[in-house]
């Protein structure tokens, strides 16, 4: 992925798929598409999918961030 769009979430009451549910909705609004792809930092233990969205660890990725687009 080389456009994305980079979303901060440091709520440490919200659960990992909420965060991620709420940047794929800002993005469906922002650019009217569904990304398939988000990027996260290791240590926030992502699962493979989360809202039909694939989920990669990367450590470029610093924590509570999240960089998603389209593959």
């Amino acid at each position: 992925m080389n456009i994305g769009m980079l979303w901060f979430d440091n709520d440490s009451k919200t659960t990992l798929e909420a965060k991620v549910a709420r940047a794929v909705a800002y993005y469906q609004g922002k650019y009217g598409k569904a990304p398939t792809l988000c990027f996260v930092n290791p240590k926030m233990d992502a699962p493979g999918t989360v809202a039909g969205l694939e989920v990669r660890t990367t450590r470029s990725v610093m924590p509570n961030h999240f960089w998603i687009g389209v593959k």
